[in-house]
């Protein structure tokens, strides 16, 4: 009887950390979201998203345009594209982007792309590749707004001095999409902190 009585407060004590730890995670993630460090940078590397055979998807379409806008308001040189080719597509994610930006006036000249990456920490290890060959010595990562902790924290291990520039216009705007979103990055950035630690 007393074994099941502590295996019980142990099951207790667990089941109370998990339920802290995803409300903490929650927590910094959302107040996060809210950080724009829209700051004079080398470049901005934008972190790729679907797209519909040779168009960006809504959600990367924001991404895109935001980065156009740094761009166009001098606040970063250059713009590096991430997205490799997702299963039975013709075009990369990187590379539908650049050609959105081209047709929007951004230069050929002032645009990179890895068309490798399938996963953010991917889009991060190659974007950052390039900035490292460019010389650059500091960035802004473009994303959702609720993308943004897990990113900036990804890009911090690399030694580039980076800023925080989440889409204002993301369309990830629904409370449903929002907390499915949420779900989904508190999921990841745990995942990410555990093997990390696991790693050190």
């Amino acid at each position: 009887m007393r074994a099941f009585i502590s295996s019980w407060r142990k099951t207790k004590i667990l089941v109370l950390f998990i339920i802290m730890l995803v409300t903490y995670v929650s927590f910094e993630i959302y107040s996060f979201s809210k950080v724009a460090e829209n700051v004079r940078s080398d470049a901005a590397i934008v972190l790729g998203a679907a797209i519909w055979d040779d168009k960006p998807s809504p959600v990367f379409e924001e991404r895109i345009k935001h980065s156009i806008h740094l761009y166009e308001s001098g606040l970063i040189k250059n713009i590096i594209f991430t997205g490799g080719k997702g299963e039975g597509q013709e075009f990369s994610e990187s590379l539908v982007a650049m050609e959105y930006a081209m047709e929007n006036g951004v230069p050929r000249e002032n645009i990179m792309i890895e068309e490798i990456s399938k996963i953010t920490e991917e889009n991060i290890l190659y974007a950052m590749e390039i900035a490292e060959k460019e010389n650059f010595e500091n960035l802004i990562i473009v994303s959702d707004p609720l993308h943004m902790k897990r990113a900036i924290d990804m890009s911090d291990d690399y030694g580039i001095e980076v800023h925080s520039s989440p889409t204002p216009t993301s369309k990830i705007d629904s409370f449903s999409n929002k907390f499915k979103f949420l779900v989904r990055e508190v999921f990841f950035y745990i995942a990410y902190k555990i093997v990390e630690i696991i790693s050190f």
